[in-house]
Order: C-alpha cells, then structure tokens, then sequence
C-alpha cells in the first residue's frame, strides 16, 4: 500500500511538471524575433502575423505600399503579436531591417512599418540608410509614435494607422512637407443646468438679503398699525 501511493504521487507530480511546462512553452512560442521571419524579402508585401487586419484591409494596404515604388521604395507591413522578452519594437526593426537588406540585388531600398498587437499598441518604421537623408529618423520616430500610435489607442485600428503612416511619409517622399503629427482634439464639457458651490452660495447670500429687506419694511409698518389702531 506505501509503495502504491508513492508511486501515485510521483505520476500525479509527473503529470503537473509536464502541465507546468507546456504553459510556460505557449508564451515563448508565441513570442518572435527576427530569426523567425525568412532570411530574405518575402513576396508579400504585408506580413500580418498577428492576424489583425481583414482581407480587404491587406489587399488596400498592399496597394498603397507598393505605390512608394515610384520612389524607389520597397515599403513592407509586419503585424506582431509578441516579441521576444527584452527586445523592443525598435530594436526588431533594426534587425529585420539589417537581415532583409543584405540582399545584394536589390533595386529598391527597405522601408518596413510595424505594428505590435499588445497592450501597449505599438507602431515603428524603419528605413534604409539610403532613404534617412529624404525620410529622417525624427520623421520616421514621430510616425510611428503619433500619426499611428493614435489610431491604435483609439480602437485597435491597425489599417487605419497603417494608412495614416504611409501617406505622411508619401507626402515627405513627394518632395511635400510634413504633415506632423495629428492635431489633438481636446474634449470640452458640455454645459450643465446643474449649479456650482458658488453659484449655489451666491444665491443663498441673495435670498437671506430679499428676506430682511422684507421683514425690515413689513414689522415696523405693522407695529405702526397696531398701535394706532
């Protein structure tokens, strides 16, 4: 009998490390870096790997990316899900970039926008070294944290942040100037019926004056009345 519920406890012991391990396993297989994408450009022009954009939305953005060739720019879409712990999307960036643009017989140079599906909703862009004197970093840096970023904060809207991005940086391409960052609306309160404290206080102080102005004119008209009656 001992020996029967030892051997229990080591099955049952077997069973939660084996469980233990296959929940510490989902994050990391969820989690990528750029060693996980192909060691050159992919035909597709939009890599949604986080599965966040529908059909329509890919075939719009895949069109609105490939007209950047004009400019002699190969601009690319990478959706994420997760990255690798302690790589940030910047980071990522710089590595895919520098991984997809060893190819020698590129005619083109490498743009690649990304966008992270977190918490967080992140957007980056990266450029070649040959575009940076056209598309500077600061450019690039405000793109992704502004024009896009805000897109994503206000309801998950990857295509519309894509979008966003591509035509700021169309516009600069274009020999336009930039845009900037989208404009800020700020939210005003609507008027309220509702007194404040001192609205509310004003007119107390206000009908405590009407009152003795009363009393002082009515008793001593009456006390005159009584005693002449």
């Amino acid at each position: 009998m001992p020996m029967t519920m030892k051997r229990l406890n080591h099955l049952v012991g077997g069973i939660l490390s084996a469980v233990f391990c296959l929940l510490l396993a989902v994050p990391a297989a969820l989690a990528v870096s750029a060693q996980d994408f192909p060691p050159a450009l992919p035909d597709e022009v939009v890599l949604d790997s986080a599965d966040v954009l529908s059909r329509a939305s890919r075939n719009e953005i895949s069109t609105r990316l490939q007209e950047l060739n004009q400019f002699h720019v190969d601009a690319r879409l990478v959706t994420l899900r997760r990255l690798d712990y302690g790589l940030s999307l910047s980071g990522f960036g710089d590595e895919l970039l520098d991984r997809w643009g060893q190819e020698s017989n590129l005619t083109d140079h490498p743009l690649l926008i990304f966008l992270e599906e977190t918490q967080s909703k992140q957007a980056t862009v990266v450029a070649a070294k040959e575009l940076l004197e056209q598309l500077p970093e600061s450019l690039l840096r405000s793109t992704g944290r502004t024009t896009m970023s805000q897109p994503l904060r206000d309801g998950d809207r990857f295509r519309q942040a894509t979008l966003d991005g591509v035509s700021r940086i169309e516009i600069v391409l274009n020999g336009g100037e930039d845009p900037g960052p989208p404009v800020q609306l700020e939210r005003t309160s609507l008027p309220s019926n509702i007194p404040t404290a001192e609205e509310t206080e004003d007119s107390n102080a206000f009908t405590w004056v009407v009152v003795l102005l009363v009393v002082g004119t009515i008793v001593p008209m009456a006390t005159w009345w009584i005693f002449s009656s």
